[in-house]
């Protein structure tokens, strides 16, 4: 009997794909902190120490949005400028280059497995370099451009900024939240904007849109007289162009839009309950406003990072929530962190199937392979283990609680950037444990994917089975 493990592969690390997206990063970083160390990119004499401009760098290249300082007022228009661009090579580079993991996945596969995978990816992955840079720039400049055209629209016309400050204010939110970055030109991010929906809906739609993955916008947009036949029976009329022939998603959209969906509305239930009558959050709100800062509360952990209250007044409970939903993060190929919403579904598929006593692990009509399961496993495995281990180093270091260093923790390894308030307050140790947090939490779950993907070889025999006692 023969079967599949992982062997360690010869050859010069920085041509595997966990090489070439670490040193890509790490050439990124190193000139981000040049540029933000530079006297012209800080307000004030002189220029940006060390710790401040690595910290910065490394937060917006890895897309978090933690700060040590005040991105509006700490940074000139140069430093702002050179944010806006780590940002952008930033999020959608984990996106071309998870992208162009997934076409050298393909490629190691055999004709029937790569024509599988070929049409779960919806397209994307038989193609080449260019073409999914082409990809993933079009939905980029799409997405951003309408947000941004939104944004500065409303920013000119309602809040009375000049012409050319909005513009720059809606293509830099624009540019954060599909990046799902979290920074924001105003020192009290978007508190100040709380009920305004011209504002926050944008900016949840392009931590949205960035969050889903480019396989799954590609399959939504090269699909979508689907999705308006759907619209159409479930609206019970008929939308223009649903008479185009049904396609069934594949398995990862389908997850993806769900799970999405699902978090969605869960957390803003959650948070609209439990913060209803705080005085410090919801309390002061009308009813739009509390409804549309709910639904911010949900969307901006996974993991926009942005608020437009002030979090660090939610209660209790909602910081639970608030930490859960940044645990889980959004999709792979994305612009986004966290653990992945297909891993926790694999995972929980898994569950069920132990619980049912089926033979194989489905999903709708659709089995799950036992390399993924043994993936989401070990990502899942890995990536609790770094949040345990670095909370516990954590609190030897700093006299914060549990739950004030929890969240940054989680906050940092899934790349969100919401916290508690501590950041800056954190000694120059705990500093740079997160942002080694957030280096591995932006490039380690897609690089561990991706070795664990390659490197296989077949075994022509196995050892005899013992089962250990489990539960």
């Amino acid at each position: 009997m023969s079967h599949t493990y992982a062997p360690a592969r010869s050859g010069k690390w920085w041509l595997r794909p966990a090489g070439m997206v670490t040193s890509a990063y790490l050439v990124l970083l190193i000139i981000g902190i040049a540029l933000l160390m530079l006297p012209i990119a800080r307000v004030g004499e002189g220029g940006a120490t060390l710790l401040e401009a690595a910290f910065t760098a490394t937060s917006v290249v890895c897309v978090t949005g933690l700060a040590v300082v005040d991105t509006a007022t700490y940074w000139t228009g140069f430093g702002h400028a050179v944010i806006f661009v780590l940002c952008e090579i930033g999020g959608l580079g984990v996106m071309t280059l998870t992208s162009l993991i997934l076409m050298r996945v393909s490629r190691s596969l055999g004709l029937r497995a790569r024509a599988s995978t070929g049409a779960e990816a919806g397209g994307l992955v038989p193609g080449n370099v260019r073409e999914v840079v082409i990809a993933v720039g079009q939905v980029a400049l799409v997405s951003q451009a309408i947000i941004a055209i939104v944004l500065a629209l409303r920013f000119r016309l309602h809040y009375d900024y000049g012409s050319l400050e909005s513009l720059w204010l809606g293509v830099f939110h624009a540019a954060s939240a599909f990046n799902n970055l979290g920074y924001a030109l105003f020192s009290d991010n978007l508190v100040g904007f709380a009920a305004d929906w011209f504002i926050i809906l944008p900016i949840c739609a392009g931590i949205i849109l960035g969050g889903l993955g480019l396989p799954v916008l590609l399959e939504l947009w090269t699909h979508r007289g689907a999705l308006r036949a759907r619209l159409s029976r479930r609206f019970g009329r008929r939308i223009p162009g649903s008479h185009i022939r049904p396609h069934r998603w594949s398995i990862h959209t389908r997850m993806m839009t769900v799970g999405t969906v699902v978090l969605l509305a869960g957390g803003f239930v959650l948070f609209l309950a439990t913060e209803w009558t705080n005085p410090g959050t919801l309390g002061p709100l009308g009813v739009s406003g509390k409804v549309l800062s709910a639904f911010g509360l949900s969307a901006f952990p996974r993991t926009g990072g942005f608020n437009s209250v002030d979090v660090t007044e939610l209660r209790s409970e909602s910081w639970f929530f608030t930490d859960v939903l940044m645990y889980i993060g959004a999709g792979p190929a994305s612009t986004a962190g966290g653990f992945k919403i297909t891993t926790l579904m694999v995972l929980a598929a898994i569950a069920i199937t132990e619980i049912r006593g089926n033979p194989d692990t489905r999903m709708w009509d659709r089995t799950i392979p036992a390399a993924t399961q043994r993936a989401a496993i070990a990502v899942g495995t890995v990536f609790t283990a770094i949040v345990l281990t670095s909370t516990g180093v954590m609190l030897s270091l700093s006299p914060f609680t549990l739950s004030e260093v929890l969240t940054e923790v989680i906050s940092a390894m899934s790349t969100v950037g919401l916290s508690t308030g501590i950041t800056a307050q954190l000694d120059p140790a705990s500093q740079i444990l997160l942002m080694l947090l957030m280096f591995i939490g932006r490039l380690g779950p897609m690089t561990f994917a991706a070795a664990l993907a390659l490197n296989t070889r077949t075994m022509h025999y196995s050892l005899p089975e013992e089962r250990p006692y489990i539960g």
